[in-house]
C-alpha cells in the first residue's frame, strides 16, 4: 500500500466523518444558542436547561438524517472493500 493510497483513504474517511456529523452538530449548536438567548432574556441561570432540548433535537435530527448518514457510511465501506485487493501486496 502506497502513501498516496493511505492519504486518500484517510482524507475520504475524515471528510465522511465531517459530512455525517455536521447535521447533528448544527442542530445541537442552534438549540444551544436559542436556549442561551432565552436564558439571557429571562435571567434564568440554570446550567442544565439546555440538555433536554439538545437531546430531543439530536434525536429528531437522527431520525431525519439517519438514513442518509448510514447510506453514506455503507457506500464508503463498500468502496473500501471493493478496492481491498489494491491495498494488499503479494
Amino acid at each position: 500500500m502506497t502513501v498516496d493510497a493511505v492519504t486518500d483513504m484517510t482524507r475520504t474517511a475524515l471528510y465522511l466523518i465531517l459530512k455525517t456529523s455536521l447535521p447533528l452538530l448544527l442542530v445541537s449548536l442552534v438549540i444551544g444558542l436559542v436556549v442561551s438567548i432565552f436564558q439571557t432574556v429571562t435571567s434564568i441561570q440554570e446550567q442544565t436547561l439546555t440538555f433536554v432540548p439538545k437531546i430531543i433535537g439530536v434525536f429528531v435530527a437522527l431520525m431525519v438524517f439517519g438514513h442518509w448518514m448510514i447510506n453514506s457510511m455503507v457506500e464508503y465501506t463498500q468502496e473500501l472493500w471493493s478496492t481491498f485487493s489494491l491495498y494488499i501486496h503479494q
